[in-house]
């Protein structure tokens, strides 16, 4: 059992009412604000820039850095768009944050605008998160009415406003441009690069767009410090994180830890595999990133060393598949998102994500042909390095790294169905209820698979 964890923002989520701005202050909660308008807002940006923050979205790139990338003040507008829209299959650290402690984004909001220079900051969140978006809406008053937002903001003079806006549910919007573009009022479409948003984004003004958990763990930074914050996790990737372990394993849940944590120590954490059962593949940053075997256990769960071991920590999205799991199923259920989340604007994309989902359903089906598999891997080819965005290039990943890993299951898949390989309620999570019990419809009731 590792004793690495660090509770820092999910330290209260336990209260009875971890989400009021009572308890947010009651655990030193708008101190780091204080502090922070005390300082030059250049201080605050490069207090960011000493901690060597990643942006805890997925790509890792340096927060301090991206906001130094902006272009310099000219008189008019500059932005803060916070990216909550949370879509990817597996990705569930920002919406628990954003539900039990939504002041620690309210204040790292508030910092991040005092640095950059802006005086309207958004939250775009994903819009089935209904609750999440009331919760947020009530946080933002509740700091307003505080004096933590508004135009006179800590006595200072400081202009911050912050507005929640809800999107319509679309992966593609995940996106930092066609966020932009769907905030706007448009489509949401990813834009051609250059320029970036840095120098023409949100109404064509300079704009930061960042992950909920990279605008949160400001305060602390603030409050404590640059070196305090690159005391954990590793000498390239700093600081701590939310991992979320979902699947096959006994107690699922959010586990907040340094950088470089082993997934081998967070299953132990978990409680271990479900009783009576092994690991045989796991993803360490959302469904789309190359999936992981029990041979990547004690690789650390770092930006650097995920990748030197040919995936992505992306999201930090564990996802734990023990063996009685078809690898073909668990990415054609993939691909099948990744084809009905495609935007359409590129060709490679648009085009190959449908052809991939319809050779994955034959071979999942057991009607594969001897040819399939060199196919799938003929079109992740042409898609990957070759779509407009990152998400073409994200499809990708879960069937090239399940070939690799796992190629005598599609070549099963020539004659025999996965469901027959891999009996679907073998994998199922919780105890089937005995026959007598069935309903009307022949289904067992309160039957739930993986």
């Amino acid at each position: 059992m590792t004793d690495t964890l660090t509770p820092i923002l999910t330290k209260f989520w336990d209260e009875p009412q971890s989400w009021t701005l009572e308890t947010y202050e009651r655990y030193d909660g708008y101190k780091a604000l204080h502090k922070a308008l005390e300082m030059e807002p250049l201080a605050v940006l490069n207090a960011v820039k000493d901690s060597n923050i990643r942006g805890r979205g997925g790509a890792g790139f340096p927060t301090g850095m991206k906001w130094s990338f902006m272009s310099p003040p000219d008189g008019g507008p500059r932005y803060l768009v916070v990216n909550a829209d949370e879509s990817e299959p597996g990705t569930c650290k920002d919406t628990p944050l954003m539900m039990a402690n939504p002041h620690s984004l309210i204040e790292g909001v508030a910092i991040s605008s005092y640095a950059i220079g802006c005086e309207h900051a958004f939250i775009y969140l994903r819009g089935e998160l209904v609750h999440v978006y009331r919760r947020l809406l009530d946080a933002v008053d509740e700091a307003r009415a505080a004096g933590y937002l508004g135009d006179d903001v800590g006595g200072k003079g400081l202009k911050i406003e912050i507005t929640v806006h809800a999107g319509a549910g679309a992966y593609i919007c995940g996106e930092e441009t066609a966020l932009l573009d769907s905030l706007e009022g448009r489509r949401g479409q990813p834009r051609l690069k250059p320029p970036f948003p840095g120098a023409a984004g949100l109404y064509a003004r300079p704009t930061s767009v960042n992950n909920v958990e990279s605008i949160a763990s400001v305060p602390g930074i603030i409050l404590e410090g640059a070196d305090w914050f690159k005391g954990m996790g590793t000498e390239k990737s700093t600081g701590f994180g939310i991992f979320s372990l979902s699947g096959h394993v006994a107690n699922p849940g959010q586990f907040e830890a340094p950088l470089g944590i082993t997934m081998r120590e967070l299953i132990d954490l978990a409680g271990g595999m479900r009783q009576g059962h092994l690991l045989k593949f796991w993803t360490p940053g959302g469904s789309s990133t190359p999936i992981f075997t029990d041979e990547h256990l004690d690789v650390p769960l770092d930006f650097d060393a995920v990748a030197a071991a040919g995936s992505m920590l992306g999201t930090r999205a564990l996802q734990v598949f023990d063996e009685t799991v078809s690898v073909v199923r668990a990415v054609a259920r993939w691909t099948d998102f990744y084809a009905h989340e495609s935007c359409g604007k590129c060709t490679p994309c648009r085009e190959g994500t449908w052809w991939l989902r319809q050779i994955m359903e034959r071979i999942e089906n057991g009607e594969g042909t001897q040819d399939d598999i060199d196919k799938l891997l003929d079109i992740c080819d042409n898609i990957l390095g070759r779509s407009f965005c990152a998400l073409g290039d994200a499809a990708t990943s879960p069937i090239t790294s399940a070939i690799q890993y796992f190629r005598e299951e599609f070549e099963a898949g020539m004659h025999t169905p996965a469901h027959v390989l891999f009996p679907p309620e073998k994998s199922v999570l919780f105890d089937i209820a005995p026959s007598s019990s069935r309903d009307s419809t022949g289904m067992a009731s309160g039957m739930v698979t993986a």
